[in-house]
């Protein structure tokens, strides 16, 4: 990727601007034309580079959500994680290295949803699903900073945080129907928030003052370039658990969180006896090796090594995009086309990641693949 490209999407993941022509404000900030900057987007979007401009919502400001998984046997997972896709509700759905190999997040606008869409998963697929919701948040999502991997900093992330644990607010239905065709993304045109309201019968200033009003009240994290990591390098995707004491968790948590590497740091509930893990921090890096060295690290300064912990990378991508917690206004976008993800130096069955290194030195409970 080039500089200019990387300048583009490293500095408008968040902060976006909310004015009649936004892309010529990021095309004045850049130094370049807003014909440049449009066509730039587009590009990258059609690459896979770029998922979409638009908003991250905070997920228990708008609905309820939950982290699930299936011990699906090889034969059947692609038939499954399939299955799994034809919900709207699943926005991200991966093959991870573990017994539980297939995990993906649902989130809808009620708890009874939720619990219906997992309970016709399990009809469905003969199945039991694993389903880990949310308990705390650490970190959370503000932007991937693409120089290190990383992300913004912990005194952000810890002021978001606060914020999105906040009840959930009951939406006015004209603020419903912008964020509904909000969804899916802006449209990559000059005045995306004019061609918004004009879809919608609503005037450009109401669909500016309610995107306005939704930072304001927390229940829109953040506006800007939403990033695809994998298809920008980072394709070293770990989902690390830990299994730590149930009064010390909050403080770990809040440790990890302030890490530099660490993009997303929760606390969920375990399930025993089939899962002992009640934290989760997610790492991405361009290599395995940078990201097993930098969990080693933490363990040892960080005084962690006496907690059991496993790491699951992920193999393999069925779907990655925003969450929908409303009815659609259009439909919504295609399944990603699943493929093992080509990370270097990696083996195993038919180019997969297979964990039995990570098995060997971080589970302690033999469940990795």
């Amino acid at each position: 990727m080039g500089d200019a490209d990387f300048d583009l999407l490293n500095r408008f993941q968040r902060d976006f601007p909310l004015t009649a022509y936004p892309f010529r404000v990021i095309a004045e900030r850049l130094g370049w034309s807003e014909a440049g900057v449009l066509a730039a987007l587009r590009r990258l979007k059609d690459e896979g580079k770029v998922s979409r401009v638009g908003a991250v919502f905070a997920t228990r400001r708008l609905g309820v959500s939950t982290l699930a998984a299936l011990a699906v046997p090889s034969a059947r997972l692609e038939a499954v994680a399939q299955r799994v896709n034809e919900y709207p509700e699943v926005n991200h759905n991966y093959q991870r290295a573990h017994d539980f190999n297939l995990w993906f997040v649902l989130t809808a606008a009620t708890a009874s949803r939720l619990q219906a869409v997992l309970a016709d998963i399990e009809v469905k697929s003969g199945l039991s699903v694993l389903d880990l919701p949310l308990l705390e948040e650490f970190h959370i999502d503000l932007g991937f900073d693409l120089r290190d991997g990383g992300r913004e900093t912990s005194a952000a992330a810890s002021r978001t945080a606060v914020a999105d644990g906040s009840a959930i607010i009951k939406l006015s239905e004209l603020d419903r129907t912008v964020l509904a065709a909000l969804q899916p993304g802006l449209p990559l045109v000059s005045r995306p928030y004019h061609a918004l309201a004009q879809s919608l019968g609503l005037s450009e200033q109401t669909v500016l003052e309610r995107l306005q009003q939704g930072l304001r009240q927390g229940f829109i994290k953040r506006l800007g370039i939403i990033v695809r990591h994998r298809e920008l390098g980072y394709r070293a995707n770990a989902m690390v658990v830990w299994d730590i004491p149930d009064g010390e968790v909050s403080a770990v948590g809040r440790m990890l969180a302030a890490e530099s590497g660490v993009n997303l740091c929760y606390r969920r509930p375990r399930r025993l006896p089939a899962w002992p893990y009640n934290l989760f921090c997610m790492m991405h890096g361009r290599q395995r090796e940078q990201v097993l060295e930098r969990i080693e690290q933490l363990r040892v300064e960080r005084n962690l090594a006496a907690y059991p912990c496993n790491v699951l990378f992920s193999t393999r991508c069925f779907r990655q995009r925003g969450a929908y917690y409303l009815p659609l206004t259009i439909p919504y976008p295609p399944t990603i086309d699943p493929s093992p993800l080509s990370i270097h130096g990696e083996g195993g069955r038919g180019g997969e990641v297979t964990g039995i290194e990570l098995t060997q030195r971080f589970s302690t409970v033999g469940s990795a693949a």
